[in-house]
């Protein structure tokens, strides 16, 4: 088991977390209330607190449909035709880690913020903030591995921007990408459609990239295979709709989990959502640390999955198409929607008994993507 090899570990790990610049990280518990005055770590977990942020500040004064929809990226039309577009900022501590880098994360991530709109993904954007003094070796490897994310996914970088502030104004590079797609006409996804009877698909093991980037940050070393799930979902996503058009919603569960991404969509849709514990994936090097540490693996970032709500009589061939899928094998239904309790989720635990499933209060780990 591994939670005995973690043990050889503990008091070692205990005294680096509490010397840490992010002691808060092992406390589950702690629950911070909102600072209204100055902006917190909080603030952009994904959490109640960033929602706090976007709802009460930001839409206020940018409020229009398109972007009160709330949706993993904007979708609109031109000339008949519809289009995804989005943007993310890549911040993630350390820039290279197993199974990635904060390079090639910034394009899948943007392509599947694209990709869950139900759009193709066609362009992107590129910009970069650098630290005066970073490695240019270090630099030419994260465009180079960007370069090979964007041909995996079948993208092209068309335009971009790169600035450089004194030492000290950054922590080594901020990354940020955008991107365009279109929508084919005969899908239509969004936050607000699940629909009471579809089943929840999940297309693999959670908390992945989010203990994969603790253990690094924290210098824990442990005989394990863990590394971050970063990955294109596009082509995924397409075989999904060629399966099936009844797929009302899909979301990558990344800041905040899948806890946080299933409440978004209940709120959204005005629906109930119940899951099943023992049906949720979690390998078991990834739930032994999180035992260890205290955090549950519902709360942590995914940066290689997605949730897909599909109409009962399709969700079969759907979940076919995923686990065809290089990065779908583990997928399965984790649950179903339910008319009552609008915008609760409830999970059936595996020792019988229900509870409710909250979003998530407070930062468990800052800065993952």
């Amino acid at each position: 088991m591994l939670a005995r090899a973690i043990g050889l570990f503990l008091g070692r790990t205990e005294q680096r977390l509490k010397n840490s610049p992010t002691p808060h990280i092992i406390n589950k518990a702690k629950v911070l209330k909102m600072n209204t005055e100055k902006i917190l770590l909080d603030h952009g977990s994904g959490g109640k607190i960033s929602h706090s942020l976007t709802k009460d500040i930001m839409l206020p004064v940018f409020n229009n449909p398109i972007l009160s929809a709330l949706n993993d990226g904007a979708i609109f039309d031109i000339k008949g035709k519809r289009f995804a577009f989005s943007t993310d900022t890549y911040t993630v501590d350390p820039i290279f880690f197993p199974g990635g880098n904060i390079g090639d994360l910034a394009i899948n991530g943007t392509v599947n913020d694209i990709a869950m709109c139900g759009a193709v993904p066609l362009y992107l954007s590129v910009g970069l903030i650098i630290e005066e003094g970073f490695p240019i070796t270090d630099l030419k490897k994260i465009i180079k591995e960007m370069g090979i994310a964007a041909r995996k996914a079948d993208v092209k970088v068309v335009t971009g921007d790169t600035k450089v502030v004194p030492k000290g104004a950054v922590d080594k590079i901020f990354i940020n990408t955008s991107g365009i797609g279109l929508i084919p006409e005969d899908i239509n996804v969004a936050s607000n459609k699940a629909c009471p009877g579809d089943k929840i698909l999940l297309s693999g093991s959670i908390a992945d990239h989010g203990i994969t980037i603790l253990t690094k940050r924290e210098g824990m070393s442990f005989e394990s295979s863990i590394k971050s799930d970063s990955a294109p979902l596009n082509r995924m996503v397409s075989s999904m709709f060629s399966a099936s058009k009844e797929i009302h919603v899909l979301r990558d569960p990344t800041r905040g989990g899948v806890g946080t991404a299933l409440n978004e969509i209940a709120e959204k849709s005005g629906v109930g959502v119940r899951i099943y514990e023992d049906k949720i994936p979690v390998k078991d090097e990834v739930a032994g640390i999180c035992e260890l540490l205290g955090f549950d693996p519902f709360y942590l970032a995914n940066e290689g999955k997605l949730l897909a709500f599909v109409s009962p009589d399709h969700a079969g061939e759907v979940l076919a198409a995923i686990k065809a899928d290089n990065f779908g094998k583990d997928a399965c239904i984790i649950g179903e929607v339910v008319p009552d309790s609008p915008g609760r989720v409830f999970m059936e635990t595996r020792i019988g008994g229900t509870r409710i499933v909250d979003m998530l209060t407070g930062e468990q780990l800052p800065r993952i993507c």
